[in-house]
């Protein structure tokens, strides 16, 4: 698409003033016919130049996989195979919803060489996002018409939560703890399930202890050694429904509930327990409990792409579901928004899970909320807020109350506070050995 230029209007502006001044001088006719052929030709021939002059070659350089929070450098390489130089003005379209620092950006060629604009995004949403194709701008040679054209290819990337500032607080959160109360692995040997190591046969082994190929392959009797099993099971059950879209500041009560799930899994696989996942009120996902380090890759590539949505979360179907799947014994982590609407259901929920499994519910709280409730009183209005806030908040603590009576644990913190309140109640759930 070609656009006039400043010039090209400029000169337009100067023929119409002499078109408007051959009413008064009548004498001056021939010289406005003539501007105006020139300028029907100047137009003509430059648009025709402008028309075959080629487009650069464009690549866009970018990781595939972004973190969200984070500034990622971006590169759109370009090759101008023309030989007169040009003016090009440069525009990545990046995804909605992403910062950017470094565009617009404006090049001067010299001819035929290749160049490359750098510019830096920040991703505020998770999922998959798409870069579309790369915009130039070009001047044409003779300065009466602007080129616009898209060139390069659309690219797909990942945005992924940010993982790597959650470690760091899980192990400081994890040395802490395990300083301030002893905490640590201890491996029982004896005739449980997990194998432990091979070593000679000793009398009084069983039969089945024996390993013989282990046998054959070194010339003498081989056993097995098995030790207890004293892994826990992890079983994170997120909430995706309309309650976890609240927002405090760039991250939503979701996107929280996502930190605190891999913070979590984390710390519990470091110390050997099995981490699960189910997800409700929305996309519904299932990971069983395992014990791989590769479980927090799992967890990342099946939770990167999920955004809450708008339906009621139904809390009772989803104990019903994971009580099918999962039949040993866990600690159930419930991550969710907890109104006080939703008692008599998520009661009804934490009491089937609650048959065979210790549950945890851990409930985001409004930061505006403590905001409404620590505000100064100035007017009217502002009396009303505040009375709304603290009875909102009274029948909140109602409602964990009950639960509390009904012999769940329960959590009722801010959003910033979910990962790290999550970490330490399973770390003193492990070190009171209460599953």
């Amino acid at each position: 698409m070609n656009l006039p230029s400043r010039h090209l209007l400029a000169a337009l502006g100067i023929w119409l003033a002499l078109a408007i001044a051959t009413a008064f001088l009548p004498a001056i006719l021939s010289w406005c016919t003539g501007v105006g052929v020139v300028l029907i030709l100047w137009a003509a021939a430059d648009w025709l130049l402008v028309r075959a002059q080629a487009l650069p070659a464009a690549q866009r350089v970018v990781n595939g996989t972004l973190a969200v929070g984070e500034w990622s450098p971006v590169e759109v390489r370009l090759h101008w195979a023309g030989a007169v130089p040009a003016q090009l003005a440069v525009f990545d379209h990046h995804p909605a919803g992403f910062q950017q620092e470094g565009l617009p950006g404006q090049i001067v060629t010299t001819g035929k060489n290749s160049f490359a604009l750098r510019y830096r995004v920040r991703a505020l949403l998770r999922g998959d996002h798409r870069f579309g194709q790369i915009e130039l701008r070009t001047v044409s040679p003779w300065r009466a018409w602007l080129r616009q054209a898209k060139v390069g290819e659309a690219q797909d990337v990942r945005v992924y939560p940010n993982f790597a500032p959650l470690a760091r607080h899980a192990l400081r959160a994890v040395d802490y703890r395990n300083a301030r109360f002893g905490l640590q692995q201890r491996r029982r040997r004896g005739q449980g399930m997990d194998f432990s190591q091979l070593r000679e046969y000793r009398e009084g082994d069983s039969m089945r202890q024996i390993d013989w190929k282990a046998t054959t392959r070194m010339g003498k009797m081989i056993s097995r050694e098995y030790q207890d099993e004293r892994d826990q099971r992890i079983l994170l059950l997120v909430d995706c429904g309309r309650r976890m879209g609240a927002r405090d500041g760039e991250l939503s009560h979701f996107d929280h509930a996502l930190d605190s799930v891999l913070m979590l899994a984390y710390v519990a696989l470091s110390h050997g327990d099995r981490v699960g996942l189910m997800t409700l009120g929305g996309p519904e996902r299932y990971l069983p409990a395992q014990h791989s380090q590769a479980t927090v890759s799992r967890i990342l590539r099946e939770t990167y792409d999920l955004q809450p949505s708008l339906q009621v979360s139904d809390f009772e179907r989803a104990a019903q579901q994971l009580l099918l799947r999962e039949r040993k014994r866990a600690l159930v982590v419930l991550m969710t928004n907890l109104r006080d609407e939703d008692d008599q259901s998520l009661i009804a929920a934490t009491r089937l899970l609650g048959s065979r499994h210790l549950v945890l519910v851990a409930s985001l709280r409004e930061s505006a909320l403590d905001q409404a409730q620590s505000d100064t009183i100035a007017n009217a209005h502002d009396a009303a807020r505040l009375a709304a806030a603290v009875g909102y908040a009274r029948r909140r603590e109602a409602a964990l109350k009950r639960l509390r009576a009904e012999g769940v644990l329960c959590l009722d913190v801010a959003p910033e506070d979910l990962a790290i309140e999550t970490v330490n109640r399973y770390l003193a759930v492990k070190a009171a050995s209460q599953l």
